[in-house]
């Protein structure tokens, strides 16, 4: 397993209040990915040097298998 580089970790807190822009589903950090998955929407957010980019425009289909 890959550990993050530094300024690149997402803050547990906000975890628990970051939501899906579509969806309102609650999301997942994906440490290896660095992404923020929302399972509802099919959708991965990036996480770019510890931001979250919440703008759909920039999230990534997720595919059949994830």
């Amino acid at each position: 397993m890959s550990e993050a580089p530094a300024g690149e970790e997402v803050d547990p807190k906000l975890l628990e209040v970051l939501v899906c822009p579509q969806s309102r589903a609650p999301l997942r950090y994906d440490r290896d990915k660095r992404e923020l998955v929302s399972v509802t929407a099919r959708l991965a957010y990036p996480v770019r040097d510890g931001v979250a980019i919440l703008i759909a425009d920039e999230a990534r289909e997720l595919a059949p298998d994830e």
